[in-house]
């Protein structure tokens, strides 16, 4: 998930400044003390406003809930939650300013160790950088969504050496990159649904760019013809004209790379629109349309297909264990299901970091190289909150398993329709 960004070594000097007039840590060190049963913070750093909020919430209760039932312990440690909002109502998603003072005031938080997110690739591409020049770090982040390749691997331009300036990892995540679902999305597309000729659509974000990438470079491998790959202006108020291009070249599907929060729903409804419904012309588009109670809604959705880069929460409770006790758990303590499958993967991102710390002497940089030094983090299947194991490498902190799960929308509902194995 995310958004085009670009932060500099004169931005990240800035914000470090920042935090350094924001009542930073001194001399002992951040959460230093290493060890006496002390209290230490971890954090969330999520959209708590606009289109993403009920995912974003979702996550955070469960989380929330996760905490209380092992007793806010890690370990020797007292675990205590504090919960960032990286959007502004004025933007209704997250923000680049908002995720840069973000960035300065986890590392001013002097008990902060650790952070679970962001939601959005872009925002992370703001906040590692700062978090990993922290002098008393570098500090560890977990992501539970970020799927763009270019944090954990070489995708753009310098990626992803300009996140990690000090020269060390700090950043891991438990879900699969795009370069993975971007490929399997489209091998289902030929595979299962015939597809012939392809029009990609992005949102010109860096999550957008980044997905609709890996399916145009895997279509074309398989013998697809791109007609094209151009941006949606998410300020348009119609896309009729943009469709009505697409319709002359006869497209077999509209594949639409990008999230929801960029006038998705109006994407949607246009295509529907000029091309018809999805019974025809397909539309399929990544997990950055997933989750959305809005878009599960919509009449012009209904049919759509959509892919993951994990599995559903229909899959994770099918599969029983500790994921599918975490979700009765979750309902009865809040009376409904969690709005998206991030949720569970928010509750995973917390149990590396946990685990981390639980190895850790309480430190920043004692948590960080928990994960990006030996073996790193395992968190056994039986205790996973995604019911499989969770293994982050640690030479990339990357999750090693590689699962993407395809979805269509059909009765208001993200239905499960398969597993897809990446070829």
């Amino acid at each position: 998930m995310d958004a085009r960004v670009r932060l500099g070594a004169v931005g990240i000097t800035a914000v470090m400044a920042l935090a350094a007039c924001g009542g930073g840590s001194t001399g002992s060190g951040s959460g230093d003390g290493g060890g006496d049963g002390k209290k230490l913070i971890i954090a969330t750093d999520l959209p708590l406003q606009g289109a993403s909020k009920d995912a974003s919430q979702s996550t955070n209760n469960a989380i929330k809930l996760y905490l209380k039932q092992i007793g806010y312990k890690a370990g020797k440690y007292t675990i205590e939650l504090k919960e960032y909002d990286n959007s502004t109502a004025a933007k209704g998603a997250w923000d680049d300013a908002t995720c840069a003072k973000n960035a300065a005031d986890h590392v001013a938080n002097a008990d902060e160790v650790a952070v679970m997110g962001t939601y959005n690739s872009g925002c992370a591409k703001i906040i590692v950088p700062v978090l990993n020049a922290d002098p008393n770090g570098p500090m560890l982040m977990v992501s539970h969504a970020n799927t763009n390749p270019g944090l954990t691997k070489a995708w753009d331009a310098g990626e992803p050496e300009k996140y990690f300036p000090t020269g060390k990892r700090n950043y891991a995540r438990t879900v699969t990159t795009d370069d993975y679902q971007g490929a399997a999305a489209a091998q289902f597309a030929q595979e299962k649904l015939g597809v012939k000729k392809v029009y990609i659509l992005n949102d010109n974000q860096t999550y957008g760019q980044g997905v609709g990438k890996a399916f145009e470079t895997e279509a074309k491998k398989l013998g697809m013809t791109v007609l094209g790959n151009e941006p949606w202006d998410a300020k348009q108020t119609s896309y009729a004209s943009l469709f009505t291009k697409i319709k002359a070249l006869s497209p077999d599907m509209v594949y639409m790379a990008g999230i929801y929060d960029n006038n998705g729903g109006q994407v949607v409804k246009d295509k529907v629109s000029v091309l018809g419904d999805n019974s025809g012309v397909k539309l399929m588009g990544p997990d950055g349309l997933t989750g959305y109670p809005e878009l599960q809604k919509l009449p012009q959705g209904q049919g759509m297909y959509l892919s993951f880069g994990g599995l559903p929460i229909g899959q994770l409770k099918a599969q029983g264990g500790a994921a599918a006790k975490l979700l009765n758990d979750y309902k009865a303590e809040y009376g409904t299901a969690p709005a998206a499958s991030y949720a569970l993967y928010g509750v995973s991102a917390v149990q590396v970091i946990l685990a981390a710390i639980e190895k850790s002497d309480g430190t920043r940089k004692g948590v960080n190289d928990a994960v990006f030094t030996g073996d790193g983090i395992t968190i056994p299947a039986e205790k996973s909150a995604i019911g499989a194991e969770i293994k982050i490498d640690p030479a990339s902190g990357d999750l090693v398993a590689k699962d993407v799960a395809i979805l269509v929308l059909k009765d208001q509902t993200e239905t499960f329709l398969q597993a897809q194995p990446v070829k």
